[in-house]
């Protein structure tokens, strides 16, 4: 019996390889609500403002982001630490460790805690940096064209429009549309397979480019929206813009850097 469970626990959630099922997606969904809510009581009580962590966090995204990569192109060693879940649980809390701890040395000391945190991820982060290899420029010009065409409409759009003038809306929305780049240009130029269920499913029936733009952008749209007119505390919505940031860019940045990499 225990040796059943121990199987199904690790064919379903602590696997090797790449592959997500509508089980251990649901799963997973449910374990990322539950940190946000934590990460919502962490700001209340430490009375940080989450908007001015978009850059400090950078670092500490690349070093997830860029970990998954150089595993996917045989670089670091297949190891549960450096997949899914476990890269995203052993950064999430040296992230959170490292933001408590530097909101502390503020306290005491005096120092910047943006810059402490923004610091401590670029030493951690220097590993993945000495370690990639190879980059192809076609890929990475590839994405980053693809990026830039679409920020640059939204930016466009964004002086006109004063919603996505609102702190925070328009990073966020510019770290999906690198996240619908990466992937749009992985799966439709390079051959690459989609591996999370929903999307892999909306792509089969509508092509990749239809799903990554219009619809994510109508997704993350209504989200900002639901935010800015539900969520009260300006602290709160601040937080929960800084979670979908890092939803957004962490993927994109992953699919970027693999794509990139690969020889």
């Amino acid at each position: 019996m225990i040796s059943e469970i121990i199987e199904f626990l690790e064919s379903n959630f602590f696997y090797l390889h790449p592959g997500y099922t509508p089980l251990n997606t649901v799963v997973f969904g449910i374990v990322v609500g539950i940190a946000v809510l934590i990460i919502l009581r962490m700001f209340r009580w430490l009375k940080k403002d989450p908007g001015e962590l978009l850059v400090p966090l950078l670092p500490f995204i690349f070093l997830g982001s860029g970990a998954r990569a150089l595993v996917d192109n045989g670089i670091y060693p297949l190891t549960h630490l450096l997949v899914t879940p476990g890269i995203y649980i052993l950064v999430g809390l040296t992230t959170i460790a490292t933001l408590i701890a530097a909101v502390k040395l503020e306290e005491t000391l005096g120092w910047d805690y943006r810059k402490l945190i923004f610091a401590t991820g670029s030493v951690l982060a220097v590993p993945n940096l000495i370690s990639i290899r190879h980059i192809d420029p076609v890929p990475f010009i590839s994405v980053l064209g693809v990026f830039s065409v679409f920020s640059a409409a939204f930016y466009a759009l964004s002086l006109r429009w004063e919603f996505l003038r609102s702190r925070m809306n328009l990073p966020v929305i510019y770290a999906h549309l690198f996240d619908a780049s990466s992937t749009y240009v992985a799966v439709d130029w390079y051959g690459y397979i989609e591996q999370h269920v929903l999307p892999s499913a909306l792509t089969g029936l509508t092509g990749t480019a239809l799903v990554m733009f219009p619809l994510k952008m109508a997704v993350i749209l209504t989200a900002l929206y639901a935010i800015d007119r539900y969520v009260e505390s300006d602290m709160d919505s601040e937080t929960l813009k800084l979670v979908i940031f890092i939803l957004g860019l962490a993927p994109g940045l992953r699919n970027f850097l693999s794509l990139s990499m690969a020889v």
